[in-house]
């Protein structure tokens, strides 16, 4: 399992970032008539994004930058908001079609406009992918620790921190470093429980793998 960093990544992860971002939007920027236009664009988005079974890891669904044109004409949020948002939105884009320093530079800029917490932890969480996806596994982590201290109910983050020890401890195993390969392994397992409480429906072959090393707690799954 999860013998190659780089391709482990969930692609429900990326739209649940797509679905997030707007949908925060749409809660926090609109009412009335808005909400019930906006929503019904949103869930037209969300019929859009497939989920992991049905995609490719690493998958950005490119839909998304189309909905979140119309979307973003609808919102009424101020000037800076709106400009973070488009940042954010050239970032996908940028990521769908693997320009990673282009979609970086996106998100770097949207980081400085974005005040809200909430979206400012999905741009970092998105940068730690980025990183992730090139084997720039500290400098991801770092990013995905940065989310999750904004936005603690973030399975998705947590689960690729824990993908990311668990590849580390793989590769300490292969080289012989046993107490270190377990080390990682108890620390990948740490953050997998975390992710499958907030998430008890996913991370199927995460819950497997608890079981079988005996990594569980009866109530991560209940």
């Amino acid at each position: 399992m999860w013998r190659d960093c780089k391709t482990r990544w969930d692609s429900s992860q990326k739209a649940g970032f797509c679905e997030a971002r707007i949908s925060h939007h749409t809660a926090s920027r609109c009412d009335g008539e808005s909400v019930k236009k906006v929503n019904s664009h949103f869930d037209r988005l969300i019929v859009l994004i497939m989920p992991r079974t049905q995609r490719n890891d690493n998958f950005i669904d490119k839909s998304f930058t189309v909905m979140a044109d119309i979307i973003l004409k609808m919102l009424p949020a101020d000037k800076k908001a709106k400009e973070a948002f488009v940042y954010y939105r050239d970032g996908m884009s940028a990521q769908a079609d693997g320009e990673y320093a282009e979609a970086l530079d996106n998100y770097y800029e949207a980081l400085t406009l974005e005040e809200d917490p909430n979206d400012r932890s999905y741009i970092l969480y998105n940068i730690g992918i980025i990183h992730a996806s090139n084997g720039e596994h500290e400098k991801a982590l770092e990013y995905y620790e940065e989310a999750i201290q904004l936005n603690p109910r973030m399975p998705s983050a947590l689960n690729n921190i824990a993908v990311i020890y668990h590849f580390q401890g793989e590769k300490a195993r292969e080289d012989g470093r046993q107490a270190e390969a377990e080390a990682l392994y108890d620390k990948a397992a740490e953050y997998w429980k975390q992710a499958i409480r907030l998430a008890p429906n996913n991370y199927i072959e995460a819950q497997n793998w608890l079981k079988i090393t005996g990594r569980s707690e009866i109530d991560v799954f209940f």
